[in-house]
């Protein structure tokens, strides 16, 4: 038993520590400047926004001014009165658009979807996936046989 948690232990320790690490990155990444700043537009809420398609075509038309192409996701933050429209390219382009006006707030890079890619496994691809729940499930017999190994000599009293 000890064997099988010291192997499962070693093979799943390299990828907990990019996980914890990439997840506290990520928890804290305004702290370590990994996205650009973007102020919020005057007004708040829903109610007299423009409609998306005209929010993403004056973003696409600043976009293709710098030779940017492709939208990745849209993010609507109806609080704050902006919808922050993420490019695809290999910068990761992120233009902020007023939702009440369509005025372009901030274009910048976000540095942090390298490290979201590392830490969900996406930039393996989608054989990932698999290889992820194959090092859950050892995760959980890690923790049975950790807990196996401690109880069984106290049992033998």
């Amino acid at each position: 038993m000890s064997r099988i948690h010291l192997w499962i232990g070693v093979t799943a320790t390299g990828l907990v520590v990019v996980i914890a690490i990439t997840g506290v990155m990520l928890n804290h990444k305004q702290l370590f400047g990994f996205q650009p700043d973007s102020p919020d537009a005057a007004r708040t809420g829903l109610a007299g926004a423009m409609p998306m398609l005209q929010l993403v075509a004056a973003a696409e038309a600043v976009a293709q001014e710098q030779a940017v192409a492709g939208i990745d996701r849209l993010d609507v933050r109806p609080d704050k009165g902006l919808m922050k429209v993420r490019f695809g390219d290999r910068l990761a382009t992120e233009i902020t658009v007023a939702i009440h006006t369509g005025e372009v707030l901030s274009i910048g890079r976000r540095d942090d979807v390298f490290l979201e890619k590392l830490h969900s496994g996406e930039i393996f691809g989608d054989t990932w996936v698999l290889i992820s729940d194959a090092l859950a499930i050892g995760l959980v017999v890690l923790l049975l046989t950790g807990f196996w190994i401690w109880l069984y000599p106290r049992t033998r009293m």
